[in-house]
């Protein structure tokens, strides 16, 4: 069994409880005799503005929380590569935010897509504070009928932890009730809280974050699908 290799996208710190809960979630994606993937952690910093040949070699793009970042375009880049070359891409929290900003500025023409946490004075940042913190708070997610988060899940709803205090501005989120970018997951408040982007083979963003899992031990099917993805993408790359 091919056992696909990921990159992490963002800046490591031990201190951020989401980074230590990334391996063991991955870990927990091991099952019989279907190996964990493999994964290295790439540092935004590292990242220049075209990054298609150092992402080149891994089968999936996590990335993770801890904005801001030390290059915010660095990890804009990674997004594009893999929503333009098709590549699985998960993006928790920070990379919910960062996906959007990406979508916003080169399909949404966007000009100059602001994150308020980087220019708390902007007038209409695509990215602005949420109405409530949600730092170290749990909450529960209601799927969108018909979205692979459901399908993924089984069910309607789950409940999830974040770390956060910002989230998409209800401005803009009209903008996903048509075109590939949609709504795949809402609060109980109906405030989006998860994306997807039909026609790719897989592209999941959450503000929550689903690693936590990881830290008591039990497996995620968001993550699961998402290395599941990453297989087949390695899989097709070696025939």
């Amino acid at each position: 069994m091919l056992k696909p290799h990921l990159a992490l996208v963002g800046d490591y710190n031990p201190d951020i409880v989401a980074h230590r809960a990334i391996p063991l979630a991955l870990t927990l994606t091991q099952v019989g005799a279907v190996p964990a993937p493999g994964w290295t952690w790439v540092d935004t910093a590292t990242l220049g503005d075209d990054p298609r040949a150092q992402l080149q070699p891994f089968d999936g793009i996590w990335c993770v929380p801890g904005s801001p970042y030390a290059n915010t375009a660095g990890a804009i880049a990674a997004i594009r590569v893999a929503r333009e070359q098709g590549r699985p891409f998960l993006g928790t929290c920070g990379g919910f935010q960062h996906a959007l900003l990406e979508y916003a500025s080169a399909v949404w023409g966007v000009p100059s897509p602001v994150h308020a946490e980087l220019d708390p004075g902007a007038a209409d940042p695509v990215i602005s504070p949420l109405s409530c913190s949600l730092v170290e708070k749990t909450g529960t997610i209601r799927f969108e009928p018909g979205s692979r988060l459901s399908a993924v899940h089984g069910g309607a709803e789950t409940v999830e932890g974040y770390h956060c205090r910002y989230g998409l501005n209800p401005k803009y989120a009209d903008r996903l009730t048509s075109g590939p970018l949609r709504v795949a997951a809402r609060d109980v408040e109906g405030d989006v809280r998860a994306i997807e982007l039909d026609g790719h083979p897989f592209f999941v963003a959450t503000l929550y974050q689903p690693e936590r899992s990881g830290l008591a031990g039990t497996g995620h099917p968001l993550i699961a699908a998402f290395v599941g993805a990453a297989r087949r993408h390695a899989a097709d790359r070696r025939r």
